[in-house]
């Protein structure tokens, strides 16, 4: 009966597998029957926290009861704390509230280009890292997210390099170009090294540029840092963050330093921007992460969750793994991931599958090393499923 009002009602914009989830509790989601899930997707990492913790639950309660959303018009009280209390924790001045990561990508976008008309005669050409798109950014779905974010096409010129190559980022950058735009973990398939983002971060400083540090997937804990700009020890001039920050409300956020903070009134708007709801919960999401012994969980999780993989990949001859923290990719050497993914749901854990031969792992923040245990267990029956192996 839910499939067939499904396709009567729903627009088909993604592919659905049949269950109908009513309920979560950290790491786990009940389905209408009564059957528990093992979820290592957490919403695409919206659900920094896992599902309905207490800590978001009251936030949202005790919020809820006052004041959802004045207008984007207005100031609200929860929307300057949450401003104020991001830009001291991450060494920023000024900070704009979104609804998506792609949005905050976006929005990074246009503030390069108004720097760019205020500070480099116009210029409005921005280098974007790549996943292996040799150059060419609509190779790149990162960059294509990113593009089409921009509600004014032709404010920017969007250029492609290949991640960790310096020389070809430097040969793509001249007079016309005002940024330099990245993150970590390009596509799912290749880290950004220390020395080399490094010396992107360099490279920015000498030719007066903007240097953009992507943290909608990185950001808010996941890879075992607030942000992962502290792992590399790099300070951008520009980053954004995705919806981890708002634990599963749709939130996200624009930083800025310096000369970057250059929106003027009427440059960005959005009806839901910065509402007292969604600030309440980034609030809470935002000290949660910030409490003693919160990231040094999140990096043994991450450590215990590497171990495992590394151990399974092994024995079945997949990998090598890409990522870091909570946020892992598990290449597969001839199985479609598509396939593990549906296998993976039989046994009640559901998984990411962000290409067509490669796992993602993203838990909760929160996730426990019992939680990672099981679902190392139930992803060797899936593979053992496609495989027809044992």
């Amino acid at each position: 009966m839910r499939e067939a009002l499904a396709c009567m009602r729903m627009m088909r914009t993604l592919e659905r597998p049949s269950q109908l989830f009513v309920r979560g509790q950290g790491s786990w989601l009940w389905d209408v029957e009564g059957d528990a899930y093992l979820d290592f997707t957490q919403g695409l990492m919206a659900n920094s926290l896992g599902h309905c913790p207490s800590v978001l639950v009251g936030a949202l309660r005790r919020q809820v009861d006052n004041l959802i959303n004045p207008g984007a018009g207005y100031y609200n009280l929860g929307m300057l704390k949450l401003a104020t209390r991001l830009c001291q924790v991450t060494d920023s001045d000024q900070a704009y509230f979104l609804s998506s990561g792609a949005e905050a990508r976006g929005a990074a976008i246009r503030l390069a280009s108004k720097w760019g008309q205020l500070h480099r005669g116009g210029a409005g050409r921005i280098v974007m890292v790549c996943d292996g798109s040799r150059g060419n950014v609509q190779d790149a779905p990162a960059a294509r997210y990113w593009a089409t974010a921009v509600d004014k096409p032709g404010t920017a010129e969007l250029v492609g390099v290949p991640c960790n190559d310096l020389q070809a980022l430097a040969s793509a950058l001249d007079e016309r170009t005002v940024a330099v735009m990245l993150e970590p973990l390009q596509g799912e398939t290749e880290v950004a090294t220390r020395e080399y983002l490094q010396a992107v971060s360099r490279l920015c400083n000498e030719r007066g540029l903007l240097l953009i540090l992507d943290e909608v997937q990185s950001g808010i804990g996941r890879y075992g840092a607030l942000l992962a700009g502290e792992l590399y020890d790099v300070r951008a001039d520009i980053v954004t963050l995705g919806t981890g920050l708002g634990g599963g409300m749709p939130l996200a956020a624009l930083l800025a330093r310096g000369s970057a903070c250059c929106f003027e009134p009427g440059d960005l708007v959005g009806s839901c921007h910065g509402n007292a709801l969604a600030s309440a919960a980034g609030l809470a999401v935002l000290d949660t992460v910030l409490e003693a012994g919160f990231l040094e969980h999140v990096r043994a999780a991450g450590e215990h969750l590497r171990e495992g993989l590394v151990q399974l990949a092994g024995r079945y001859g997949h990998g090598p793994l890409r990522g870091r923290g909570l946020l892992t990719n598990l290449p597969l050497a001839g199985l479609p991931a598509a396939a593990v993914v549906e296998a993976a749901l039989k046994e009640r854990l559901l998984i990411g599958a962000p290409q067509a031969h490669c796992l993602r792992f993203s838990p909760a923040l929160t996730v426990s090393h019992g939680n990672i245990d099981e679902m190392l267990k139930r992803l060797t029956r899936a593979l053992c499923r496609v495989s027809g192996r044992n």
